[in-house]
């Protein structure tokens, strides 16, 4: 008898601590002129205090003496937004190196195991390799993974990260500018164009949220504080260098609210290959509680390769409406094609929801980040295998996930977390033949039954039905009996404290979907001279 691993309980994901909104600077030549040169003096400060920020290792005892020798060349705020940027990408650098460190660790333990199980047998849930040649490359493997991660240990141990400014990929690709169909004037370009540095921290006590960098509303103009080495730059009356004709078409009434109750923090871009200038807006919010739920039906999502397959349901557990996909084709894409795909696709199943009265959307709490570091040794081998860690490997499951929390908080739509395990399995055991049954014109994929039993385990319902429902009777019309499971939990889907999350019970919603659903009971009936009573759902 198979062993069940407990279900997890579902969970509400936490919405964004933080907005961010961008819009186009319309710069003239002189404009473009201060805000390229205030770019390159302050990426030349940023690029000396990031190798001073490395080389301290751990620890930030000298962050004051590093503020201190950059004031003289730009200003006390300028330097503050530098120390504390270098900060970041050290403490970043520092996160991924332990990423590395840990996924080192785990495929040099799974190969340690494998190497133990002789060649061609298995000893209890562990698989030797399949020959001896296998076996011999594996351990040259091995010897190349310790020393690795030896390095990385290392390099933990001392604080030691290495940061590119401008970017580590955009660094390798100046040695194959031809793969890359890139001249050398233009690769330069956007090298330079990433060095730049015009941000400055919001000031919660400041006129405008800002005293470096700060956007006034009701005049449409935006100034800098001008570098004092730069002063002879300026416009206007102490060292400001101002800008006209600026707006943020998309939000633009939440950022003007943001300048009058707090701080507001901007960043100045360049994109070198539209030629064009960028502002960002971005300041703090608070962790609002998610819109409540009763009463109102949910949409469950199935992440797959190439599509997301979903389906709708009411607050009973039962669907409603025709399962859907939409399709999110992402293959050999370049990553801002890639990225405006799933935010197309993500907005259309926005408008499911709303259109079906939702407030909530139930995805997968999937997390592939350990299985890909032993992907090798866990998914096979030879063809089967390859094809197989393609498809792990191209889930975009974090970016769905993080794009999915954001937009749908910017709706109003609450998004549930539920623990993957057996959706397909189960869903194509309990719910394909009856939605295909349902649907009969519609080609039902196992990833649309899955959906329903996400959407299920987000309401807390089971995921199979109760068996021994009764078939549905002539005098019951088009009527359907399912006779609803209970909600309460078995041994096979047991709730429990989630790590990083708490398992809570979901709290429902105010308003009833828009789409029209049966009523919940109905009041007895004569037909024929014989009273009857039917069974509707719960």
């Amino acid at each position: 008898m198979s062993l069940r691993r407990s279900i997890l309980g579902p969970f509400v994901a936490r919405r964004p601590t933080g907005a961010r909104v961008r819009t186009r600077l319309f710069v003239t030549g002189a404009d473009d002129e201060v805000l390229t040169t205030v770019g390159r003096h302050l990426g030349g400060q940023a690029g000396v205090d990031l190798g001073a920020r490395c080389g301290s290792g751990r620890g930030d005892a000298n962050r004051a003496d590093r503020k201190r020798s950059l004031t003289a060349a730009s200003s006390s705020r300028w330097a503050g937004a530098i120390t504390r940027t270098s900060n970041d990408q050290w403490a970043l650098g520092m996160r991924n190196l332990v990423a590395q460190g840990r996924s080192l660790g785990a495929r040099v333990a799974r190969i340690e195991k494998r190497l133990a199980v002789c060649c061609g047998e298995r000893q209890g849930g562990m698989r030797g390799y399949h020959d001896a040649q296998e076996r011999f490359q594996k351990q040259r493997r091995l010897q190349v993974l310790k020393a690795r991660l030896a390095e990385v240990e290392s390099r933990i141990d001392e604080g030691r990260v290495s940061v590119c400014r401008g970017g580590a990929r955009l660094a390798r690709v100046h040695h194959n500018l031809e793969a890359s169909d890139l001249t050398e004037a233009g690769w330069r370009q956007r090298w330079e164009a990433a060095r730049l540095f015009v941000t400055a921290d919001g000031e919660a006590d400041k006129r405008l949220g800002n005293e470096t960098i700060r956007w006034d509303p009701s005049n449409g103009w935006l100034e800098l504080r001008l570098p004092s080495p730069l002063a002879h730059l300026a416009n206007c009356s102490r060292g400001r260098y101002r800008i006209e004709g600026v707006a943020f078409p998309y939000r633009g009434d939440e950022v003007a609210a943001q300048t009058v109750a707090g701080a507001v923090r901007y960043d100045i871009r360049y994109d070198p290959v539209k030629g064009r200038w960028y502002l960002d807006a971005s300041w703090s919010v608070s962790d609002a509680v998610g819109a409540s739920m009763d009463g109102a039906g949910v949409v469950g999502v199935d992440l797959n390769e190439g599509h997301l397959a979903g389906s709708v349901l009411d607050a009973a557990g039962n669907p409603y409406g025709r399962p859907w996909s939409v399709r999110v084709d992402l293959a050999g894409l370049p990553t801002s094609t890639r990225d405006g795909r799933l935010r197309s696709a993500i907005s259309e199943v926005l408008r499911r929801a709303a259109s079906a009265g939702c407030k909530a959307i139930v995805i997968e709490n999937l997390d592939f980040e350990a299985d890909k570091a032993t992907s090798k040794e866990t998914h096979g081998r030879g063809r089967r295998g390859r094809r197989f860690r393609r498809t792990v490997h191209g889930l975009p499951v974090a970016r769905f996930r993080d794009r999915l929390v954001q937009m749908a908080a910017n709706a109003g739509i609450s998004v549930i977390a539920v623990d993957p395990a057996y959706t397909s399995r189960w869903g194509a055991e309990h719910w394909q033949v009856a939605l295909q049954t349902n649907h009969p014109t519609l080609q039902i994929s196992r990833h649309h039954a899955a959906s329903v039993v996400i959407a299920r385990r987000g309401l807390g319902h089971k995921a199979r039905r109760r068996t021994g429902v009764p078939q549905p009777q002539r005098i019951h019309g088009d009527e359907r009996a399912t006779a609803q499971a209970a909600p309460e939990p078995t041994a096979g889907e047991e709730t429990r404290p989630r790590e990083g999350g708490r398992a809570s019970p979901l709290r429902e919603e105010d308003s009833r979907p828009a789409t029209r659903t049966r009523r919940a009971t109905r009041t007895p009936k004569t037909v024929r001279g014989v009273r009857v009573s039917l069974v509707g759902t719960q």
